[in-house]
């Protein structure tokens, strides 16, 4: 008996050395398991790897999650598809997939406000993550001045570099505040940065024809949209607002 016990305390001594904190909580678990049920020795080595892999997905999953910043009531699940068009909801579909992000596509979501073009992309964003992709969401006036700070602060490239480990960059509501040149400089100089190299998913209540309200002069204009639709998919949400129409019926209520 002692000796057994000194062989699990060895053991358990092991595991944490060899940093398998799952494996080393719960071996004597699936042994009791393994010797009731007759396990093979194949199979009990099979159940504690399991345990340890989709334990270490679990906590890896909610670490991305909090660095993505997403708003996590925003997922599909509080989506209303049927809000949508058939053809919306087939793109929709393949955005789950996220083959976009392995071709280094970007997505785009045009829409009236309240059409739900925000909790779209944040519910695509958080599906992604749990199919391990990295996912950053920033609203754009704020993303706008923390590339401000670093570049006054010759920090600029430091910043990009650290954006560039996500595989998507999800910018809320460009073109919603106005800006001043040189911040559109910088918001430009990030698109430039991820063209081509890794994703950008945005949404825009200004069509393109008005994006000159954003970048100031045609030139930059059209170089920062051409930036961003080469590669993309393009989400049109012309529906009406989800909160008018919840407020209307709650008034009929």
């Amino acid at each position: 008996m002692t000796a057994q016990s000194d062989l699990r305390t060895s053991l358990s001594s092991s595991l944490k050395e060899l940093h398998l904190p799952t494996i080393r909580a719960c071996f004597e678990e699936i042994a009791h398991i393994a010797q009731k049920e007759s396990f093979a020795y194949e199979r009990y080595l099979y159940e504690l790897a399991e345990r340890e892999r989709e334990d270490r997905r679990h906590r890896r999953i909610q670490r991305l999650l909090k660095q993505s910043c997403l708003p996590l009531e925003k997922n599909i699940d509080a989506f209303d598809l049927k809000r949508l068009p058939q053809k919306l909801i087939n793109q929709v579909d393949l955005l789950l997939e996220g083959f976009f992000l392995e071709k280094k596509e970007n997505v785009l979501a045009f829409g009236n406000p309240g059409s739900g073009k925000t909790h779209l992309l944040c519910a695509v964003g958080q599906s992604l993550i749990y199919k391990g992709y990295r996912v950053y969401f920033t609203p754009c006036s704020l993303l706008v001045q923390q590339l401000l700070i670093a570049k006054r602060e010759l920090k600029l490239s430091r910043l990009l570099k650290s954006l560039s480990k996500f595989n998507a960059l999800l910018i809320d509501d460009i073109g919603y505040v106005q800006h001043n040149r040189e911040e559109m400089e910088v918001l430009f100089t990030l698109l430039a940065d991820r063209y081509e190299r890794s994703s950008i998913m945005l949404t825009s209540n200004l069509p393109f024809s008005k994006w000159e309200r954003i970048f100031k002069d045609p030139m930059t204009t059209a170089a920062a949209i051409d930036r961003v639709v080469h590669h993309s998919v393009i989400l049109e949400l012309n529906l009406p607002s989800y909160r008018v129409e919840y407020a209307q019926n709650n008034l009929k209520d």
